[in-house]
């Protein structure tokens, strides 16, 4: 079985702004500072932000498997402004998952705005139909506001 949940979150500042962030290691870090209640901490483990980076995400609770996710970097396309992530332990993996893939594309609408794209994709065995439901894109969606939010109202200090 394979399938994936995605999700677009429309973004008040350009895109190339926001892919600055989202590209590296800037990510984690303002997870870290503006909502780690919500989304978890960040932790990297290994890597210096680019592809082959390791990240533990501690994640908050309420979330699948063991309440600590690690994935890896697996593409960092800045020409498209696509990262995409391996899921290597925890979260989705520990309800049976055999992979899980996480991609966020910064997709451009016009010189001030962007769409932030998360995609979750999933493969695993068909006995896997009845947990798919848990599988939601509701975090990144929730990142993408925190981080779009906080980046408008800094614009002018960036």
């Amino acid at each position: 079985m394979q399938g994936h949940v995605s999700q677009d979150t429309p973004v008040g500042v350009p895109a190339a702004l926001i892919w600055d962030v989202y590209r590296g290691l800037e990510l984690g870090r303002l997870v870290d500072k503006l909502a780690p209640e919500v989304l978890g901490r960040v932790e990297f483990v290994e890597g210096d932000g680019g592809v082959g980076t390791i990240a533990k995400l501690t994640l908050p609770p309420g979330s699948p498997g063991r309440g600590y996710m690690k994935e890896r970097f697996t593409k960092i396309d800045d020409e498209n402004r696509v990262k995409e992530t391996e899921v290597l332990e925890g979260g989705y993996k520990d309800l049976g998952f055999d992979g899980v893939r996480i991609r966020l594309e910064i997709v451009e609408k016009d010189s001030e705005s962007c769409m932030v794209r998360s995609t979750i994709e999933y493969e695993g065995d068909e006995k896997l139909a009845d947990v798919v439901s848990h599988v939601n894109v509701k975090p990144l969606e929730m990142m993408a506001e925190i981080i779009g939010k906080h980046l408008c109202q800094n614009k002018s200090t960036l």
